[in-house]
């Protein structure tokens, strides 16, 4: 497994990380903690070193388990968690600086540690990336040693754009995969110059991008791929990238062919991620060990070839690029 540096941090870290939404089982049809922590332990051994999670997955559950696997590996990783969408309601005027701290505690208390190494603002209002005073407030997280640094989660380019204004933001996670080409457009550029470190999340776009849904798949009642397509609970674009299902699947169908022999289009989607330069590391999710080993073998396959690279783009520009481009 090769590494990245992670923005100005000094920090080295996997190309290919880890998303613990789903071992936290809410939005995603529940899950199994033997089953995850059997996913935790094969990141690992997968060489993997940088786990993304957040104090609202499965109420803090996700935390829980990285906690664990921190108790019985000994091998060093770094962890992100979130903060923010625990307030109810999810408003910019929630973001003030004793809500963020006891966020922050209850995060510390979940990891089992003294200090969290990256804490994000997780996909906050727009709003709140023009208040300075949210920011001070992590600078002051920082300076009382209760985060090593900071980045922010976003759903949108201008959020990404307007966050890394501030000097201390680290790091920013944005939607980035083959049905989200946007971010590549200025923010990368951006991004580079400042030497501000891009986490790439929901790289298969909700697993459409694995190539294995089809017309007639179903999903529980409690997974977000059934209730929030059309929005319902929160950002539309965090389901399916926010592109429809029909045309997500027909995309799909003119993806398969630049998968290379003996690899799967999730293995391709990934690697195709880490041809960008300013991508750090991509956070594909996993609740199974099988699914972390198929995903750490992408940092194997070969850097597309420029004639596949400009296929992909053919593809965004004509069946996904008007569903998606202006949104996000």
């Amino acid at each position: 497994m090769d590494t990245r540096t992670f923005g100005r941090t000094g920090w080295q870290v996997s190309e290919i990380g880890f998303g613990a939404w789903g071992i936290g089982g809410g939005a995603w049809g529940g899950a199994d903690d033997a089953e995850s922590m059997a996913a935790l332990h094969a990141a690992l051994d997968a060489g993997i070193t940088f786990f993304d999670t957040a104090d609202v997955y499965g109420d803090g559950r996700s935390e829980r388990l990285i906690s664990r696997l921190r108790r019985e590996r000994s091998e060093p990783f770094r962890v992100a968690t979130k903060a923010g969408r625990r307030l109810a309601p999810h408003t910019a005027a929630g973001y003030t600086a004793g809500n963020i701290a006891a966020f922050v505690d209850r995060s510390l208390t979940n990891l089992a540690v003294e200090r969290i190494d990256l804490l994000q603002l997780h996909c906050p209002p727009t709003e709140v990336y023009y208040r300075p005073e949210v920011f001070s407030a992590l600078d002051d997280l920082v300076t009382a040693g209760k985060i090593a640094f900071y980045g922010v989660s976003v759903e949108k380019v201008e959020e990404a754009l307007k966050a890394i204004e501030y000097p201390n933001v680290q790091s920013v996670q944005i939607i980035f995969n083959a049905f989200r080409l946007r971010p590549t457009e200025l923010f990368f550029e951006q991004a580079l110059r400042r030497r501000v470190a891009v986490i790439a999340r929901v790289p298969l776009a909700s697993g459409m991008l694995s190539g294995c849904l089809t017309r007639d798949t179903t999903f529980p009642d409690d997974d977000h791929r059934t209730f929030n397509r059309e929005g319902a609970a929160f950002d539309k674009g965090e389901t399916f990238s926010g592109v429809p299902y029909d045309a997500a699947l027909a995309a799909v169908e003119r993806l398969k062919p630049f998968v290379p022999p003996g690899s799967t289009l999730a293995q391709f989607a990934l690697r195709w991620i880490l041809a960008f330069e300013a991508v750090t590391c991509v956070i594909p999710g996993a609740r199974g060990a099988a699914r972390v080993i198929e995903n750490a073998k992408a940092a194997d396959l070969p850097p597309p070839a420029p004639e596949t690279m400009e296929a992909v783009q053919e593809v965004y520009d004509s069946l996904v690029r008007p569903l998606v481009h202006h949104r996000w």
